[in-house]
């Protein structure tokens, strides 16, 4: 983890789903880096532990949190330890998610379906619920939710991904509209084409030297993080991130 003297996030809280690898660890390991203290939400236990070491042997600090986010129920037991023992948290960035099955529509197993859109969509419902009275108690508290290209780019066999993908965008710009007049800023960040597992399994025959690492995209996570960030109610692409303190850019057809 390389170390950053701007130090733009000294002493702000930030939780970060799917922490354990790609996008994740990689925008955890910049906010740490940028002072924050992390909290590391993610299934794979192993993975947190390393994302853990990493941040702490550069003098970061981090509290791990592993959890099923598919297991939604336990994502309501998120705020209480967290109201105990920081007061607030200032950062949320939800970017936990599965792909799932790439199929055509008529063909896909509904279990399965219901499980995309459970992780996907309903457990950043529920870090919503959990976590909001939390971000309104930052000076500036932040929510950024990781969505895909997907959305707008009208592909066959995406069906389950991209719909439930196309609903975190509307869940995440619904509670910016319910946030506009509070210290809480929301967007939606679309990484683009990133080196990932996920990005691998959807595409196996890619040549992955070719995209770009997840650490590319972590610029405009903590930008929009910042507590003099006004950005809100924006989809926000990633890898055309502008030069550090220049506007976010905002799809004009969304927010």
């Amino acid at each position: 983890m390389s170390g950053s003297p701007s130090r733009r996030l000294e002493g702000r809280i930030a939780l970060v789903t799917g922490a354990s690898r790609g996008i994740g660890a990689a925008v955890a390991r910049r906010f740490a880096a940028e002072g924050a203290h992390l909290i590391l939400v993610a299934r794979t236990v192993g993975g947190l532990e390393e994302i853990d070491d990493e941040i702490r042997s550069a003098g970061g600090g981090a509290t791990l949190v592993p959890m099923d986010l598919g297991e939604t129920e336990k994502i309501d037991a998120l705020a209480a330890p967290l109201l105990e023992r920081f007061g607030r948290l200032d950062i949320l960035v939800g970017n936990a998610a599965m792909l799932g099955r790439l199929t055509p529509i008529q063909l896909y197993p509904p279990d399965l379906w219901e499980k995309v859109f459970n992780l996907n969509v309903t457990a950043n419902w529920r870090l919503i619920r959990a976590v909001d009275p939390l971000l309104r108690r930052s000076p500036a508290g932040r929510a950024l939710f990781v969505t895909s290209g997907v959305t707008r780019r009208f592909v066959p066999y995406w069906g389950a991904y991209a719909a439930s993908k196309a609903a975190l965008e509307s869940l995440a710009m619904t509670y910016a509209a319910e946030t506009v007049n509070t210290n809480v800023r929301v967007n939606v960040i679309d990484p683009g084409p990133t080196r990932t597992a996920m990005r691998l399994q959807a595409f196996p025959g890619e040549d992955k030297d070719k995209l770009k690492p997840p650490e590319a995209v972590a610029e405009a996570f903590v930008a929009l993080a910042e507590t003099g960030s006004t950005v809100h109610g924006q989809w926000v692409a990633a890898d055309n991130w502008p030069a550090e303190g220049q506007t976010a850019p905002a799809d004009p057809s969304h927010g």
